[in-house]
């Protein structure tokens, strides 16, 4: 089959049609690390998964569902620039 794209259509590749790979790999990296943090802090195996899952399933649901339809990068980036430059003056005539 062949499909034919129109050229303003903005074709981005996604892990299972709703999470770009980027924000998929970002979010494993990030699962990794709470993991990492979680067996060393705690020794319960139901600790460990009810901590697991209370700190990491809040930033999967962002990353996929989003905010304002951008991607958890791009947030990630804007929140990282108004936490290096705060001096946003608002300007009103």
């Amino acid at each position: 089959m062949h499909f034919i794209f129109p050229k303003n259509y903005n074709f981005k590749p996604k892990l299972l049609g709703f999470i770009d790979y980027s924000t998929a790999i970002i979010d494993t990296v990030i699962g990794i690390i709470i993991y990492f943090f979680v067996n060393i802090f705690f020794t319960n195996l139901n600790t460990k998964i009810y901590v697991f899952i209370s700190l990491f399933l809040p930033i999967l649901l962002i990353s996929i569902l989003g905010i304002s339809r951008e991607s958890f990068i791009n947030v990630f980036k804007y929140m990282t620039k108004f936490i290096k430059n705060q001096n946003v003056y608002l300007y009103k005539r």
